[in-house]
């Protein structure tokens, strides 16, 4: 069980938590939630050991395995699925055992070496791993490229997976969703669902929230409380208990009044005297309530568009890619990802746009924002369209040495729109209503927050006067106050709003209808979010199994024979022993085998001078010959300790 009793936690002068006293139970999964500042993280950081109580008690089982997720970017060139597999500890401690064991050349010492590595699941690590990393939507051709070949969005994904990888009792994940995809969350939430131990997740996300949690934490003012149930029935609780609270204070009000009121009236009146100062002591004795401070909630509006044409845009044929690289031989075809789109969009549509990861979504978001050019066909615009458009990567649009009044300031440069003012107070003005007011207004972008990104970027967007929102993940590091004040607005606004979004609260509050991008294709998705959700399932469930066809085609699955740990007394015979130890190198002599020989082929699957194509030809052949002679090997040495272990 961990349990705070009086805890006291600061940073620097700021008190964050002021005398929180709480317990979880173990295998509960815990939503922290809070404002943006109220200690979430600190409070992470004491459940991890980074940061110590100023005073109260803190206590958790010193026994339990801790896991969460590294907050680096990872810089190596191991490949994908090694880096993951590192992530399991318990495993990487008995491989180190079986090497020092190996090095003393101290038999009795390997074998128990060896079973360890057995029991730490040696022989299977390979197949988690890899689960873990196509479920957060890699791609089978990816699981062997070097870390550092991959964006760090997807680098922070492959340090999710290290962390999911890690045997743990207690799990810490600070935003997990932040870098996800729907069908990535989707996967994300099954597996947390199965985790058996206890789970403590900050995040924004409100049906993530929902979908794991049965226990909230609230941080609010230096006070920490518990409610039982998940994020929606600690809104309903709460909400009930800010009544309840308001009542009893104004209440309380009305009391004090009537009080003051008779002291006043008949203070002075001898025959009254008696009575007004029992009333006097009443007052004092009175354990005074403390009114509702709300916070002030964030709010913004999208102004009316000066034209709506219909409709906005008209695909014919359209297909989107990528055209080559800069340096490719003159005449290489650009890549297809989606192709042959015979699409409308038009005034007034709420269009939520789905799809798994890799089938073209921000591909499309891109080309319609004119990012990239259609690679065929024709997009014709209407006449008037004003496309307002918020980037998954928010730097894509903003530039970090500027300031948000630089970014204004552009912006008036560039073209006003209809009844807007250029001036620089009136854009000062605009930035405060979107909370850039003082010197944030000078604030280089590369200096703040994710959230305030967001923020800046949704202002600039707003102050455009778009007819066309094109909102690509917009709701990544913004605050449950700031998603809910998105969807109010997009409900409101009177243009056409296309969305791409693993917020699904966003995606229903806002979308009537949804396209899906899916095997080079675009269609009409007939169902809700939930029918969604069980084919997305549906299709990593398909992905698993191809990846596990996929392993059996490589190597024939022969149940490793689980043998009694060596006694003490040495009573296994030498010859047992030295099976055991030619079992376990020959298990890593594979393992390793099999690594090259992945990396070979997703070698082979790219672009090559056809003189490398046949030297890696040559070398695979070598690689798979080896492998069949250790699989051979394996398959005896099986045998031969079933017989020993038997006689």
């Amino acid at each position: 069980m961990i349990t705070l009793r009086n805890v006291t936690l600061r940073r620097s002068a700021k008190v964050l938590l002021d005398g929180a006293s709480v317990s979880l139970n173990p295998g509960e999964k815990v939503g922290l939630v809070g404002r943006n500042g109220a200690g979430k993280s600190t409070l992470f950081a004491l459940l991890n050991g980074n940061l110590h109580e100023d005073a109260g008690d803190f206590s958790m089982p010193a026994q339990w395995r801790m896991a969460q997720v590294a907050q680096d970017m990872p810089e190596t060139d191991q490949s994908a699925t090694d880096f993951v597999i590192e992530g399991d500890v318990a495993l990487v401690a008995a491989q180190k055992e079986v090497h020092a064991a190996e090095a003393a050349d101290d038999g009795e010492r390997m074998a128990y070496a060896y079973m360890a590595l057995h029991d730490a699941g040696a022989h299977d690590a390979q197949a988690r791993a890899q689960a873990l990393i196509l479920g957060l939507g890699f791609k089978t051709t990816e699981l062997c490229n070097p870390v550092n070949s991959f964006s760090g969005g997807w680098r922070m994904r492959l340090q999710l997976a290290r962390a999911l990888m890690c045997p743990s009792d207690l799990l810490l994940l600070d935003e997990p969703t932040n870098h996800l995809d729907l069908d990535a969350l989707v996967w994300l939430e099954s597996w947390l669902k199965r985790y058996a131990g206890t789970l403590v997740v900050i995040s924004h996300d409100r049906e993530f929230l929902d979908a794991i949690t049965n226990v909230t934490l609230h941080i609010e003012n230096g006070r920490l409380t518990r409610y039982g149930g998940n994020y929606s029935t600690f809104e309903d609780t709460r909400a009930m208990q800010l009544e309840l609270q308001q009542n009893a204070y104004a209440k309380q009000q009305d009391k004090i009044a009537h009080l003051q009121k008779f002291i006043a009236r008949f203070k002075a009146k001898a025959s009254k005297a008696k009575q007004a100062q029992s009333r006097v002591k009443a007052l004092d004795r009175m354990e005074r309530l403390a009114p509702v401070l709300a916070s002030a909630d964030f709010t913004f509006e999208f102004k009316e568009p000066p034209n709506l044409p219909n409709p906005m845009l008209v695909m014919e044929n359209a297909s989107f890619g990528y055209p080559p690289p800069a340096d490719a031989p003159a005449g290489n075809a650009p890549t297809v990802i989606v192709r042959n789109v015979n699409k409308s969009v038009m005034a007034g549509q709420r269009i939520g746009i789905l799809g798994a990861n890799g089938q073209g979504k921000s591909t499309l978001v891109k080309t319609i924002a004119r990012t990239l050019k259609p690679t065929g066909g024709t997009v014709l615009e209407g006449k008037g369209l004003n496309i307002g458009y918020f980037a998954q990567q928010e730097l894509d649009v903003l530039r970090p040495l500027e300031n948000p009044l630089e970014h204004m300031v552009n912006m008036a440069r560039a073209g006003l729109p209809a009844g807007q003012s250029g001036r620089e107070q009136d854009l000062r003005t605009f930035l405060g209503t979107f909370n850039f007011s003082g010197d944030m207004v000078k604030q280089p972008v590369g200096t703040m927050s994710g959230g305030e990104k967001a923020r800046l970027v949704l202002c600039m967007i707003v102050w455009q006067r778009p007819n066309l929102l094109l909102l690509d993940e917009p709701t990544n590091h913004l605050d449950l106050a700031t998603r809910e004040a998105l969807a109010v607005a997009l409900n409101e606004f009177e243009g056409t709003v296309m969305l791409v979004s693993h917020d699904r609260s966003l995606l229903r509050s806002v979308c009537d209808e949804f396209w899906l991008v899916s095997r080079g294709g675009i269609e009409p998705f007939d169902g809700d979010l939930d029918d969604y959700q069980r084919y997305l399932l549906d299709e990593a469930r398909r992905a698993r199994e191809d990846l596990k066809e996929s392993l059996k085609a490589t190597r024939e699955e022969t149940p490793v024979p689980v043998q009694a740990a060596p006694v003490a007394n040495k009573k296994i015979s030498d010859r047992l022993k030295t099976l055991r130890r030619d079992l376990g190198k020959l298990e890593q002599r594979i393992l390793d085998l099999q690594t090259k020989k992945h990396a070979l082929e997703a070698r082979l699957a790219t672009p090559l001078p056809p003189q490398e194509i046949g030297a890696l030809g040559l070398e695979l052949q070598a690689i798979q010959a080896d492998l069949d002679a250790q699989e051979e090997r394996w398959l005896e040495v099986s045998e031969e300790i079933e017989v020993e272990s038997a006689a």
